[in-house]
């Protein structure tokens, strides 16, 4: 499958779209949140919860088992008491132990650090391979462990992205990934990832956007719109 390429449209309203917010929020510093095992179960106890809820379950999961090879190795009932402040913990849990399984019989251990010497796209395959890790996982897990220029896609990247047209009506969550990332060069992904969360949540909101206060009334061709 040919590789997507965006039009130079969207390049340019993308870099107009980076330049306005980059004025409002400033320089956002990458550092690592996690390393990329624990970004990876971080990530499954995040899904479908706030971020407060899946950051006190991965605490507690943490301070309970201490590693990654004890979470492996515990019991799913043992996991889903832990974690049970982040919600879906019946769905969770199994779902923690069999892809941290999965890696340990693959790998050997938990470091994943050798993702960083693949191509992105390879990066992204092998990740995605184990089930349970999609898109939206593999990406996170590559740009917030590794600094890579992956792009996650979130409600509100995939609202604000919907809105300012960088992706077409027809584009799903899914598929926005590899649209987006694309549009602004490489060195410059986490920044405008960063700037549409930020966006997304202060401005651009689901129901009542601020168009008003938006500073970018003049790029958005949704502008008063919505």
């Amino acid at each position: 499958m040919a590789k997507y390429k965006p039009t130079k449209l969207r390049i340019e309203r993308a870099r107009r779209v980076s330049d306005s917010l980059s004025a409002k929020y400033g320089l956002i510093e990458w550092v690592p949140r996690y390393n990329a095992g624990e970004e990876l179960v971080y990530t499954i106890l995040s899904q479908h919860t706030s971020d407060i809820n899946s950051e006190r379950a991965f605490k507690n999961l943490m301070n309970h088992f201490q590693t990654l090879e004890a979470v492996a190795e515990a019991d799913v009932d043992d996991i889903e008491q832990v974690i049970k402040s982040g919600g879906l913990a019946r769905q969770k849990a199994p779902r923690i132990k069999r892809v941290l399984n999965e890696v340990k019989q693959e790998v050997g251990s938990f470091d994943l650090s050798f993702l960083m010497e693949m191509p992105l796209d390879q990066a992204k395959k092998w990740l995605t391979k184990f089930n349970g890790v999609g898109p939206k996982t593999a990406a996170i897990i590559l740009c917030f462990s590794f600094g890579l220029p992956a792009m996650p896609v979130d409600t509100h990247i995939f609202r604000v992205a919907k809105r300012l047209k960088l992706i077409g009506p027809k584009i799903n969550a899914e598929k926005a990934h590899e649209r987006l990332e694309p549009i602004v060069p490489p060195n410059e992904v986490f920044q405008f990832h960063m700037y549409l969360i930020k966006h997304g949540r202060d401005t651009c909101s689901a129901r009542f956007p601020k168009c008003n206060d938006c500073n970018l009334g003049t790029i958005c061709p949704s502008f008063g719109k919505v």
